[in-house]
């Protein structure tokens, strides 16, 4: 019987393997930097009862076109008394209000409009690039432990993406399009403490993909990436030794 010693690819062999295995990893990394390029806020967490700045931050999923608007809608059925928005050099911004069906009591009376919308347009966010869009809210409801926010984002092709679907529950998949999600905790378990904006025309943008939304992402893909190959080659190679034998 040959010995198992000989079983090994040859140099042919060996590249077809090694491209498989390439193309195996380019495929998942590149599921991972695609899940990771939602619209999110951040931070991701508040505390009830609170005045908080949160960035609702906007990553260019596509690489043949530019984000050129978004539209953040505020939750109706929990209205804000207050919303104010930092300026962002080069775009645009509306906050619109409507008329609430039940009013909101304030420290000043009741308050019979809020803020539900706020449109973010004229700029433009190249692919490979993100953009910050920070909002002073509050105060925030005590009564949830999270709130919604659906965005409209608009790119230079003239499509539309919505991110509008509800969080998963526990333990099952990530829809498509997530809405973002403020989670409001209990006092003193938040994140930041309370805190406004004051108007500046500084605006934040880069020239990269958030680390903090796709890094943890990544490292998970390039591990199953590199199981893939030991798959790839440990299969093969059993294959070879059991025609030899």
């Amino acid at each position: 019987m040959p010995s198992l010693s000989h079983a090994r690819p040859s140099g042919a062999t060996a590249r077809r393997l090694g491209a498989v295995a390439g193309l195996a990893a380019v495929s998942v990394l590149g599921l991972a930097t695609a899940a990771s390029a939602h619209v999110t806020v951040n931070p991701k967490t508040a505390e009830q009862g609170t005045y908080a700045k949160v960035a609702f931050r906007v990553p260019n999923e596509r690489d043949n076109a530019s984000t050129t608007k978004l539209v953040v809608h505020l939750p109706a059925d929990r209205p804000l008394s207050s919303v104010s928005v930092r300026p962002v050099p080069g775009w645009t911004v509306k906050a619109e209000k409507t008329k609430l069906a039940t009013p909101i009591k304030t420290e000043g009376g009741e308050q019979t409009e809020a803020v539900t919308r706020i449109t973010w347009s004229g700029g433009k966010i190249d692919p490979g690039t993100f953009q910050e869009f920070d909002v002073s809210m509050g105060r925030l409801p005590a009564d949830t432990g999270e709130l919604m926010f659906k965005a409209d984002q608009t790119y230079s092709n003239g499509e539309v993406v919505k991110w509008d679907q509800p969080p998963a529950a526990e333990g099952a998949a990530e829809p498509e399009h997530p809405a973002p999600v403020l989670k409001l905790v209990p006092k003193g378990q938040g994140q930041q403490s309370a805190v406004g904006l004051t108007a500046t025309t500084q605006g934040k943008s880069a020239a990269t993909v958030s680390a903090d939304d796709g890094t943890a992402r990544l490292l998970g893909g390039v591990g199953i990436a590199v199981g893939v190959l030991g798959l790839v080659v440990g299969g093969y190679g059993l294959t070879r030794a059991r025609s030899r034998s």
